[in-house]
């Protein structure tokens, strides 16, 4: 009994040049997923949308204490 890894190639030796280039799309999504993972899960993407909210807020609420301090500045 052939092994999954060689049915499979015995089935892609049968295929047609249109599937053949459909079967390597395929592979291709494949790794490009495989890489996305890798690089950064869904999960930590969300983690970073949320610290930068966060960041944002605080940028801006630091904004005005700077504004301040440079007027105050300004004034000596």
């Amino acid at each position: 009994m052939p092994t999954q890894s060689e049915a499979i190639k015995q089935d892609i030796d049968q295929l047609t040049a249109e599937q053949l280039q459909q079967v390597a799309d395929f592979i291709a999504f494949l790794k490009f997923r495989r890489k996305r993972h890798l690089i950064l899960a869904p999960e930590q993407l969300a983690s970073l949308a949320e610290d930068a909210a966060e960041d944002r807020a605080l940028a801006e609420a630091g904004m005005s204490d700077y504004l301040t301090l440079l007027h105050h500045e300004d004034q000596q």
